[in-house]
């Protein structure tokens, strides 16, 4: 997690994103690229392309400029390597280039809670951002003035195709020195007895290096109710999911997540693309 990037767009909960990535960047010695995207009519395709010398499109380019250097001068921010990017494009697109060009390691995002998580993901840039992003993206609903990590929940069915994503969910649980939880959610239509939930969860694990785990088999009525209700008995900081590309939020238990686990989660929550 040495390179971070905040797409702001000046709201108090990208603020509350751009403070855990400050938090995240002095624990790992790491930087942070802050990156505001001007959607204009007829607007150049970046900073520097077609159309970015008409006076309107500076006016707003300077603005925005002004903003992040104000920014970029808040206290919290002392001591970390912070950058700056303008970028002439549609939201969604310029984000996904902007990870790509710098090699980002995490994207740090901000939400309004339910309301503003429905609209965050369904539909919309973010959601696109979290279902084609090759890098993580963490999703922070409120201020948080000392994130910290001590319990991860990841709940899947820990097939075989979760096992790329799985490696980054484990550098994220060791760079936290967090107990990463494995959960299965046992419902009336897709039930394990104990033992074979546990017995699989145990021989995915073989290969991988977690400092902390445990495994833990949860019943509910749905996967949803199950993954919320099992972080919230264990006061779980962090919520974890895997992700399927065209197939948006993650694709376990033979479905699709549904969007009611991100639009009721009051926890941050961090997803890794399969």
């Amino acid at each position: 997690m040495k390179k971070i990037l905040i797409p702001t767009d000046f709201s108090d909960h990208a603020e509350y994103a751009l403070k855990v990535a400050a938090q995240i960047a002095k624990k790992n010695d790491g930087e942070i690229i802050l990156l505001h995207m001007l959607e204009l009519p007829h607007q150049g395709s970046d900073a520097v392309g077609s159309g970015s010398d008409i006076p309107e499109i500076m006016f707003f380019k300077n603005a925005a400029i002004r903003r992040l250097e104000d920014l970029m001068d808040e206290d919290y921010l002392d001591g970390i390597k912070v950058s700056e990017v303008v970028q002439f494009e549609l939201a969604f697109d310029g984000i996904l280039k902007i990870s790509q060009i710098n090699n980002v390691d995490l994207i740090v995002m901000g939400s309004h809670g339910a309301s503003g998580y429905k609209e965050m993901f369904i539909g919309s840039n973010a959601e696109k951002v979290v279902r084609n992003s090759e890098v993580p993206v963490l999703i922070i609903k409120k201020e948080e003035n000392d994130f910290q990590v001590d319990d991860f929940v990841f709940a899947s069915d820990f097939a075989d195709e979760v096992k790329k994503p799985f490696a980054k969910v484990v550098e994220f649980a060791n760079k936290f020195d967090a107990t990463l939880h494995l959960v299965t959610v046992n419902t009336p239509n897709n039930f394990k007895s104990t033992s074979a939930a546990e017995q699989t969860m145990n021989n995915f694990l073989k290969g991988f290096e977690v400092k902390k785990v445990a495994t833990h088999v949860y019943n509910e009525t749905n996967v949803e109710k199950g993954i919320l209700n099992f972080a919230n008995s264990i006061d779980a900081d962090l919520i974890g999911m895997s992700t399927h590309g065209r197939k948006g939020l993650s694709h376990f238990f033979n479905g699709s997540i549904s969007e009611d686990l991100v639009n009721h989660a009051t926890r941050p929550v961090v997803t890794f693309k399969i």
